[in-house]
């Protein structure tokens, strides 16, 4: 995909300082993402942070694929990480990271009519581990919400050993939910008044 013009660095600048502001003890995960996000301004050759072939770390983005009640998260198991996850995947260049979560989130789920918000919902640097030939590297996940429509049924993709949709009370609940699908589930609830 070829590289956007400054505005969409612009927009990611200004959005990741909006959520700075609306999260502040996440102070050190922005500057994290600022820090990656300060390296497109002027890439190197194998050094944009919107590319996976940048191997110190690269950003991802990634859905909270919420139903239309807004009680249920859809959650893909994992085929190459092995774990119940929200759906995402690389930028591959793309630099409107919010377009990014709701292709994957299209891709992933087989389902139409999806819509997603523009502002991020959280962001998330995990470690993954090597696999054949690519080493370990960092994911600068940006973490979208994105809206099911009508059709709910989802089509499990070459991607994913399964997909289910997950009650958000059920991931608050279970000890062995992943931490960030905890701080995901959580806000969500805070959202909603619940929390």
């Amino acid at each position: 995909m070829p590289r956007s013009s400054a505005p969409e660095i612009a927009l990611l600048r200004e959005t990741l300082s909006l959520y700075g502001r609306s999260w502040p003890d996440e102070h050190a995960s922005v500057t994290l993402f600022t820090g990656l996000l300060d390296e497109a301004d002027a890439p190197m050759p194998g050094a944009d942070p919107f590319s996976r072939e940048r191997l110190g770390g690269h950003f991802t983005a990634s859905s909270w694929l919420v139903d239309r009640s807004g009680t249920r998260v859809l959650l893909t198991h994992h085929r190459k990480l092995e774990r119940w996850l929200q759906l995402g995947g690389h930028a591959d260049g793309d630099r409107d990271l919010a377009r990014v979560a709701l292709r994957e989130a299209e891709e992933e789920s087989g389902l139409s009519g999806l819509t997603v918000e523009p502002e991020m919902f959280d962001l998330d640097r995990h470690w993954i581990p090597e696999r054949g030939d690519v080493p370990g590297h960092w994911h600068y996940d940006v973490r979208y919400v994105v809206h099911a429509g009508d059709d709910e049924g989802y089509v499990v993709s070459e991607e994913s050993h399964d997909l289910a949709w997950r009650s958000i009370d059920e991931i608050l609940a279970d000890a062995s939910s992943d931490e960030s699908m905890l701080r995901m589930a959580k806000k969500w609830m805070e959202r909603a008044g619940k929390g």
